[in-house]
Formats: C-alpha cells, sequence, structure tokens
C-alpha cells in the first residue's frame, strides 16, 4: 500500500480558530449523554460523569469534543425535547470550561441550532442532511459541518446494504452533499466529509472504504474517521467491543497515513500518541 500525506486545499475554520493539516491530524474526543450507546453505554450520561470525562479527554490531548445525545444505531425513540435537555446544558459547560472546539452530534437543525447558539461550532449530522434547514442553520451561524454518508437513515437497522462500488458511491454521495452546502451558504473551509463507516455498510465494505480513503480526501475537503471501537473492526478480527483498542488504532494509523485529518475517537490519549509518532516520521522524511 503506497502511504501518502494528503493535505486539504485549504485550512479548516472551526470557529475563529483555522488549522492546517499539512503534517498534523486532529484528535476528536467522543462525549456521549446517552443511555444505551454501543460503547461503555450510559458512562456519561451522568451530568458529573460527562464533566469528568470530558475533562480526562482535554487532559489526554482532545483538540476537540463531540457531544452526541442519541445514538446512531436502532433504540427507544429519543424526543426533540429530551434530546435538547441532553446536549444544550453541555455544550454551555464546556463552553464554560474549556477553550476547544465543540461539535454537536446530530441531524436535527434544531438541536444543531440550539447548541451553536451556546458554543457549538460544528454540526456532526450522519444522516447526510437529511433535515431540509439544517444547512440554513448552519450557515447563519458560520458554523462548520461534517458531510457523512449513510445508506437509509439514523435509528435504522440495514443489515444488508448493496453497492456496486462502495468507494464510488460514497464518493458520489458525499461530492452532492459538499455541494448542497455550498449551495446554502456555508463557506467552502467549513465543510468536513465523513465516509460513515458501519452506517449502511457490512464489515467488507467498511475496510474498503478505510482502505480507499485517500480517494476520499482526495475530494479537498478534510476527512473525518470514525472508525473507534466500531463493529466493522469486532467482525473482522472477533473483537468484542471492550477489545477492540488495538484494533481501533491501527485503523487510526492507517487512515491519518492515507489523508484522514480528523479522528473521531474514545481512546484520545491513544491516538494522540499514535497522531504525534505519524507526524514526527513524516517531518523527519
Amino acid at each position: 500500500m503506497e502511504v501518502t500525506w494528503l493535505a486539504p486545499r485549504a485550512p479548516l475554520a472551526l470557529g475563529e480558530r483555522t488549522y492546517d493539516f499539512a503534517t498534523r491530524a486532529l484528535v476528536m474526543g467522543i462525549l456521549n449523554r446517552t443511555t444505551d450507546s454501543f460503547f461503555a453505554p450510559a458512562a456519561t450520561y451522568n451530568f458529573d460523569d460527562f464533566l469528568r470525562r470530558a475533562e480526562q479527554l482535554v487532559n489526554d490531548g482532545a483538540d476537540l469534543l463531540d457531544v452526541g445525545g442519541v445514538k446512531a444505531g436502532p433504540g427507544v425513540e429519543i424526543s426533540e425535547a429530551e434530546e435538547l435537555d441532553r446536549v444544550v446544558p453541555a455544550i454551555a459547560a464546556l463552553r464554560a470550561r474549556f477553550d476547544l472546539p465543540l461539535s454537536i452530534d446530530t441531524w436535527r437543525a434544531s438541536v444543531a441550532g440550539a447548541c451553536f447558539s451556546e458554543g457549538a461550532v460544528i454540526g456532526n449530522d450522519i444522516s447526510g442532511f437529511a433535515d431540509s434547514n439544517y444547512l440554513a442553520v448552519a450557515a447563519a451561524h458560520e458554523a462548520t459541518v461534517v458531510a457523512t454518508h449513510i445508506r437509509l437513515r439514523p435509528r435504522v437497522a440495514d443489515p444488508n446494504p448493496h453497492y456496486d462500488n462502495v468507494t464510488e458511491s460514497v464518493t458520489d454521495f458525499l461530492v452532492d452533499r459538499t455541494n448542497q452546502a455550498l449551495s446554502a451558504g456555508v463557506a467552502t473551509n467549513r465543510i468536513i466529509i465523513d465516509a460513515g463507516l458501519d452506517l449502511g455498510k457490512t464489515a467488507g465494505q467498511s475496510l474498503d472504504l478505510l482502505r480507499h480513503s485517500n480517494e476520499l480526501a482526495n475530494l479537498g475537503f478534510p476527512l473525518l474517521l470514525s472508525s473507534s471501537n466500531k463493529t466493522f473492526l469486532g467482525k473482522i478480527f472477533n473483537q468484542e467491543v471492550t477489545e477492540r483498542r488495538e484494533s481501533s488504532l491501527a485503523a487510526s494509523s492507517i487512515g491519518i497515513s492515507l489523508g484522514c485529518r480528523i479522528l473521531r475517537v474514545h481512546d484520545v490519549e491513544g491516538t494522540v500518541r499514535v497522531r504525534d509518532t505519524l507526524a514526527r516520521i513524516m517531518e523527519a522524511r
């Protein structure tokens, strides 16, 4: 496999900050205010536990934090009011405590807008902008958006997805969604793309997308990799969710070498070490 070190065409804007990805990726720490997440289901649902975990992630070297109130997979329905109650105070509390860019993981425009008003600067939408108001809300707040590929929609099981060519299908989808974002007034340097590993993909399809990350990175937008503890790693390596640390770090390493520039992870400390080691190697080259 040819190792490349690809960089987006322009620095990424997150709020008032800008980031150049020539030799360094960003590590995004995951914070879920949910009771049923696939990894450590309710570990940070309690607000005090949530804040302690956030402090740990910051101390471990997180560059930004991603807050979610509803898991992506099937589960008990979470109303808009409940999601707002879970994430808006969380964003406000993080904004008061830490000087880091904050991301809200939601596919509801109303939730994204409320969180932007409290200090979030990224809308991480795994639905591919299914809410017709999402991009307009993001543009009005000058927020950055994550365009993520999904075959169906969040919370819906998709056990037998078919693609003639998964990389081509995902590429076409992301090109369409980035064009939608630009048309809605989102600035070019405020768009991130994500292949959506595990979202409407078999384990083999997710692995194929990871291997072809360089093709997605060549679209010119910062590529986010969300592979941490994912199902495809468990199936390929026959690992339970609590056994996927090393395979997650390996996936991050491969992703960085192929152009991924934002790593959404549970293990911030380990990923920061991998990221910094690769950066030192590339700088020495």
